[in-house]
């Protein structure tokens, strides 16, 4: 029988929307993490990824304040460990709900942040841990993306760029780290062989799950996460933690230059325990979606280990 769950679950005193996909029952749980923070995924997991529903259940969390989640935190306060006790509640209600005992988590970019945080404090959750856009250390690969734009940039850009501080911790961060990501995109370092996201927004826009104030919330939730998160997401770094009590998979874009993957696969080379490190050689910071099909495939042999 086929699952088909579109749910508003109330996680931690905030109703958060939860997409459960199958085809058929008793398939082993993934749940994907999206990126941002704020950057709602449903559209594109659906569009790219549906062959999955094959071979797990499928759970796609748009994260409190995110896409269909989206609510204005006011003065809430609001952090990392926020949506850590998050994850963790949502991940025993779907273990609870399936009458399983681990799952599969799948973390990309700000949500591989959560999901390779969570491995190392509740390996006992998990089958496994993947990564992709894996973040390792914040602070260098923000420096990375800047001197990528900056190597790339035209002359107007580059007088830009000049007064930009990548730390982003100036009175304009905001500005300055959209204007690098900007560039980065534009000169093809984030989507691969595209100097734009269309192929990531026309998803959202065609989507029977997205209504048009949906798509609203959708940006209001970007930027609201963004602002509220960025400064403590700045100081992300697992340089050192080197042993964990599950298995770690890292699946990178060779050309990433979004999150830098060099510096996943110097990180991974450090990890003393059960390990796995993919190359896609046709990606950048979106394997999942840029080379779907060897992802399907890496995916199901995975699941079979």
């Amino acid at each position: 029988m086929q699952i088909n769950e579109q749910l508003k679950l109330p996680i931690n005193g905030v109703l958060q929307y939860v997409s459960i996909r199958a085809e058929e029952a008793g398939l082993p749980l993934l749940l994907y993490l999206h990126g941002g923070p704020g950057d709602a995924a449903l559209p594109l997991v659906l569009k790219y990824n549906r062959e999955l529903e094959s071979h797990f259940t499928v759970a796609v969390w748009e994260q409190r304040g995110a896409g269909k989640s989206y609510y204005d935190f006011g003065d809430s306060i609001i952090t990392i460990d926020t949506f850590l006790q998050d994850l963790h509640s949502l991940i025993m209600l779907l273990t609870g709900r399936f009458h399983q005992k681990k799952l599969f988590l799948l973390g990309h970019s700000w949500g591989s942040v959560l999901g390779l945080t969570y491995a190392a404090d509740h390996p006992e959750m998990l089958h496994a841990y993947i990564g992709c856009g894996q973040v390792v250390n914040m602070k260098k690969s923000c420096r990375l993306s800047y001197d990528f734009a900056a190597a790339h940039a035209g002359p107007r850009a580059l007088e830009r760029l000049k007064h930009t501080d990548c730390t982003y911790t100036g009175e304009n961060w905001l500005d300055d780290l959209l204007f690098v990501t900007g560039q980065v995109v534009k000169h093809g370092g984030s989507l691969y062989g595209r100097s734009n996201y269309n192929d990531l927004i026309i998803p959202f826009l065609f989507s029977r799950y997205y209504s048009i104030p949906d798509l609203i919330r959708r940006q209001k939730g970007s930027l609201q996460s963004i602002k509220r998160l960025w400064p403590e997401l700045m100081g992300i770094n697992f340089e050192g933690k080197t042993i964990y009590k599950v298995p770690v998979v890292l699946i990178e874009g060779r050309h990433d230059m979004h999150v830098s993957s060099e510096l996943a696969k110097e990180y991974f080379d450090t990890i003393e325990t059960d390990k796995q490190f993919f190359w896609f050689e046709e990606s950048c910071h979106f394997p999942q979606w840029s080379e779907n099909r060897l992802f399907h495939k890496l995916m199901t042999e995975l699941k079979n280990r």
